[in-house]
């Protein structure tokens, strides 16, 4: 190939280099992306002075710094474009060897920058300086997301912070990133968390926060050694940020009290934490395995009497004395929400008296309940409650030997029970189903093994009559219609999934290879109460 070695004497001087070293290494750039830059420069002049159309490419020799700038012409069979583009006869004149998609080199004299020229020139050259540093910063900053960092308040806007973060970076704390009244001047310290960093056609945005309950993790970090070194392990967090936070701690050595260690040698670690974040209150709590236990401990500094956990529900009922609900509840309920999103648990607060009167209530509820569908006495129907049962459903099926066990109930009591509460479930089930069809819901949903006939009336009466009105329901609308206490979030997404099954019918499925077994072709027959 052959090239020009004419070069202007401004263009061939070796300072070209030191100029392009010089500005690496100020704005911490790659030496090539600068030569590159001004290779793009000059190439553009060439094209403004002989022609945009022309494929006019530049070329700094990277040890002289000479500039080569030359006009390639494509060997083509087909000639699409004459100016970029030459057939292959015309070329062999030129080249003997030439072969299609081979570049043939024009050589061009050197060039001389008019004021329009160079400015352009400097144009491009400032632009992809530009873009090589924001590459750069987005580099340097993609994989520091999870840190705190250092800056200063370079400017205020409509209560955004613009913070310098040194080497010609800078981040933004948003407004409601920031923790409230909490106010920066220009050229105050900020010390803040990375939470996001994206490419943006602007440049890389490094978004910074002050109330992410992560922020409050970090700097326990910083000031606890046993946490830095993983001695200590923070379970949870919760914020309000500039008013209060609690937080969970647990302790890999059982030699080390995990709060104490927290708070240090007269409060020092944890009031380093709290002078950072505007005098923000924060309980350091011991974590535990039992849900129980870990929840009493979050309610701190309120005391508990008894708690009642329902797993199923993830809900809990915390009794306390009426002398401690205002403190368990907090101001606004502050104490009892930071509490609830610690432990991932809804907590429901009472009184011993408000207690009392609920489980009173309950107790009444339930006893009319067996008077009226068994038809007992309130004795009968207190001893069952008194001994658990909360549902005919489990008169009915429950094995002969376990009822005879409550005290007073002998066999022919036990058989006569249960066989009241079958009689009172049938009918029960006979009536539902005649309202189940004259509100015109489809048997294609009745023979849903998970739906009972309660469910399915409820979704009678919402107008979800098909298997297409019960698919188009998301898992949340099902729970709210059946009632939140009757389904879990994942069996009413099952039974909607179910629901769905027909759309999908035809389609290939490929089922897995199940390798028999004797006791797999085994048929299971149902095991019945033997009466």
């Amino acid at each position: 190939m052959e090239t020009n070695t004419e070069t202007s004497n401004f263009y061939a001087h070796p300072e070209l280099l030191l100029v392009a070293d010089t500005v690496a290494k100020e704005k911490g750039i790659d030496r090539e992306e600068i030569l590159d830059a001004i290779e793009e420069a000059i190439q553009k002049a060439g094209r403004s002075k002989y022609g945009y159309e022309h494929d006019i490419r530049a070329k700094i020799d990277r040890k002289s710094g000479a500039i080569h700038l030359a006009r390639f012409l494509e060997v083509a069979e087909i000639v699409e474009n004459e100016v970029t583009q030459i057939p292959v006869d015309a070329a062999r004149n030129k080249k003997e060897d030439a072969q299609v998609g081979e570049f043939l080199v024009d050589p061009l004299p050197p060039i001389s920058f008019g004021r329009i020229a160079a400015q352009t020139a400097k144009q491009v050259i400032v632009q992809k300086v530009r873009e090589a540093e924001r590459k750069r910063q987005f580099a340097e900053f993609k994989d520091r997301v999870g840190e705190v960092v250092n800056g200063v308040a370079k400017r205020v806007e409509f209560g955004n912070v613009i913070v310098d973060l040194g080497g010609r970076a800078e981040g933004i704390v948003r407004r409601d990133e920031s923790i409230p009244r909490e106010h920066f001047n220009n050229g105050d310290r900020v010390r803040s968390y990375i939470y996001d960093v994206r490419e943006e056609p602007r440049g890389p945005q490094i978004f910074l926060s002050r109330n992410h309950s992560q922020f409050m993790v970090a700097l326990f970090t910083q000031e606890v050694p046993e946490i830095y070194d993983s001695i200590i392990e923070i379970k949870s967090v919760a914020r309000d940020p500039g008013s209060r936070a609690k937080i969970a701690v647990v302790s890999k050595d059982t030699s080390i009290d995990p709060v104490g260690a927290c708070v240090g040698m007269r409060g020092s670690r944890v009031q380093a934490v709290v002078a950072e974040l505007q005098g923000e209150k924060i309980d350091i709590i011991q974590w535990s395995e039992e849900p129980a236990t870990f929840i009493v401990n979050a309610l701190a500094p309120a005391e508990v009497a008894k708690v009642v956990l329902d797993e199923e529900a993830t809900r809990i009922e915390v009794v306390v004395p009426d002398d401690q609900l205002s403190l368990a509840i907090g101001r606004r309920g502050q104490n009892v929400r930071l509490a609830s999103q610690l432990t991932g648990w809804d907590i429901d607060i009472m009184t011993e008296e408000e207690e009392s009167d609920k489980r009173n209530e309950e107790f009444r509820t339930l006893s009319q309940l067996f008077v009226d569908c068994l038809d007992v006495d309130e004795v009968i129907a207190q001893l069952l409650v008194t001994e658990g049962f909360s549902s005919v459903e489990e008169v009915a099926f429950i094995p002969v030997e376990e009822l005879a066990a409550i005290e007073g109930f002998d066999d022919d009591v036990c058989k006569e029970l249960r066989e009241r509460a079958r009689q009172y479930l049938e009918v029960r089930e006979a009536d539902q189903e005649k309202q189940r069809k004259d509100m015109g819901i489809s048997d294609e949903i009745a023979e849903m093994e998970s739906l009972t006939g309660d469910m399915l009336l409820k979704l009678g009466e919402t107008g979800i009559k098909t298997l297409d009105d019960l698919a188009d329901l998301a898992g949340d609308e099902l729970m709210e219609v059946v009632g939140e206490k009757v389904l879990t979030e994942d069996q009413a997404n099952e039974i909607i999934m179910a629901a769905r099954a027909h759309w999908f019918e035809g389609e290939e499925i490929v089922e897995p290879e199940v390798e028999n077994t004797e006791d797999e072709s085994k048929t299971l027959e149902p095991q019945t109460d033997s009466e």
